[in-house]
């Protein structure tokens, strides 16, 4: 099967891009830079002399912050490339049924589209990356795999949204799955504290969330004591979630296309 189609597709979003990429690229940069600084730097100051150095792996605040807030990036991205644009692209701009317009298939558009989100997420990952490397956070060369297990990350989430706004007819559902899913694991995925902190009983959500497996891994990986099996396990969860997305949104994407 020819990649040319969906590669066309692709090229439609980041000519798109040539608009806005000095705007998000400033974001990229000042974002990370602000919740360092404030976070890493200024609460993590309070917490480095308050907190037990066990509960932290014996690294300051920062340390253990920078690699959790890249992983959280990526699915904030991620999301925000997955919700209101395929809405635009359905019911507002129509920018999908353009492309069918064209001999582009559903499955074109929608691989084209997921391809740019993911070129997204590396992009505001590797500036983020950047920024880590110069607050001094990273301690291990193998941090540069964290863009990846990122990346990765953000797909978990961004197949399974696209897929699931494709079946709505507002954007009523998208302002719930920020207010009720992406700011609840933003607090309570290990970001910003181990996991382990959390009440038993809400633990078992906390790890099944994908952000979990990408903080996790992109902190183990910046750290560099990363374990073969561990990796393996984070990566295989991430890519099944983001498989079953691409499959819901495959089949979402054909009945509301071709209506």
């Amino acid at each position: 099967m020819s990649t040319r189609p969906a590669i066309r597709s692709l090229a439609y979003w980041t000519y798109q891009y040539r608009r806005t990429w000095r705007a998000t690229l400033a974001s990229g940069f000042l974002m990370p830079v602000l919740y360092l600084t404030a976070m890493g730097l200024g609460l993590g100051s309070l917490v480095n002399r308050h907190a037990a150095p066990t509960r932290l792996g014996g690294v300051s605040y920062l340390v253990f912050l920078a690699p959790g807030l890249m992983a959280a990036a990526a699915m904030q991205s991620a999301t925000m490339e997955s919700t209101w644009p395929v809405m635009g692209g359905i019911k507002w701009t129509k920018t999908y049924h353009a492309m069918l317009a064209t001999p582009l298939r559903v499955s074109d558009v929608l691989y084209g589209h997921v391809c740019w989100m993911a070129l997204k997420v590396s992009l505001v990952s590797t500036i983020f990356l950047g920024v880590m490397a110069a607050f001094g956070a990273p301690r291990s060369p193998e941090v540069v795999l964290a863009v990846p297990v990122a990346v990765l990350t953000g797909l978990a989430y961004a197949t399974p949204f696209a897929g699931f706004v494709a079946t709505r007819q507002s954007d009523q559902p998208i302002i719930a799955i920020y207010r009720f899913l992406i700011i609840p694991m933003f607090l309570f995925s290990g970001t910003f504290f181990p996991v382990s902190q959390l009440p038993a009983a809400i633990r078992p959500l906390a790890y099944v969330t994908p952000l979990w497996h990408g903080v996790s891994l992109c902190r183990a990986l910046s750290l560099g004591d990363a374990t073969p099996a561990a990796a393996l396990g984070h990566v295989a969860y991430l890519v099944a979630l983001t498989v079953i997305g691409l499959a819901i949104a495959r089949r979402t994407f054909a009945s509301r296309l071709a209506a």
